[in-house]
């Protein structure tokens, strides 16, 4: 299969298609080899507008998804982030084209430690990968400037709202076990100012301060 050409249409048709403008993660997407993130029986359908599994019941986001939720943090390159929920990785790979520094936390140690070895792969050096309960965060590198938690939340965490620094983004899926809604929170005077971006369903987040 022709990774490449096939990477070039998901920019095209996927993400420039349904409105994501932000050049720089249309960049770092056309960069980064999906086909790298999912499981070998998978590759020849990295790059189909869908979700795939990975393992231990978890998934690799649609590409859309990855791009409306990368783009929601609207990066400019000097920021730490933290990602909620490592999975396949892709998510973590993207943001550190566009971000200072990336910590992403997984609760399933076999996926931490597959990631952790395709980034190693990939040359990448600017992602730190920590097996623990996400719902919870990773108090030890906060605050961050950006935070993005890729699994659905029945509310917002408060241990991510004091975690994100003042004028600091948040995007997350909350709602029920079954179906969310992708919230962008912009952090003002320790509260959260939040815009809706829509119906989206991701799998379930699990911890202290999820399900």
């Amino acid at each position: 299969m022709d990774f490449e050409k096939a990477r070039e249409e998901m920019i095209r048709y996927q993400i420039k298609g349904r409105g994501i403008r932000d050049e720089r993660v249309l960049s770092a997407m056309s960069s980064i080899p999906r086909e790298k993130f999912v499981l070998e029986g998978e590759k020849d359908n990295a790059y189909l507008d869908c979700p795939l599994p990975i393992g231990m019941g978890q998934t690799i986001s649609q590409p859309f998804m990855v791009a409306l939720m990368t783009q929601c943090l609207s990066l400019k390159g000097s920021e730490t982030v933290l990602e909620v929920g490592t999975g396949s990785g892709y998510q973590a790979a993207t943001l550190s084209k566009l971000a200072k520094m990336v910590y992403t936390i997984e609760r399933f140690s076999i996926l931490a430690d597959r990631v952790k070895k395709i980034l190693k792969e990939l040359e990448i050096k600017n992602v730190k990968v920590i097996v623990g309960d996400g719902s919870k965060g990773l108090e030890e590198y906060s605050p961050y400037d950006g935070i993005i938690v890729t699994a659905g939340s029945p509310e917002i965490p408060e241990s991510l709202i004091e975690q994100l620094n003042e004028k600091g983004r948040m995007v997350i899926p909350v709602g029920n076990s079954f179906s969310q809604d992708l919230l962008l929170g912009i952090k003002e005077k320790g509260k959260l100012k939040i815009s809706n971006y829509g119906g989206c369903v991701f799998v379930p987040l699990v911890g202290k301060y999820g399900w």
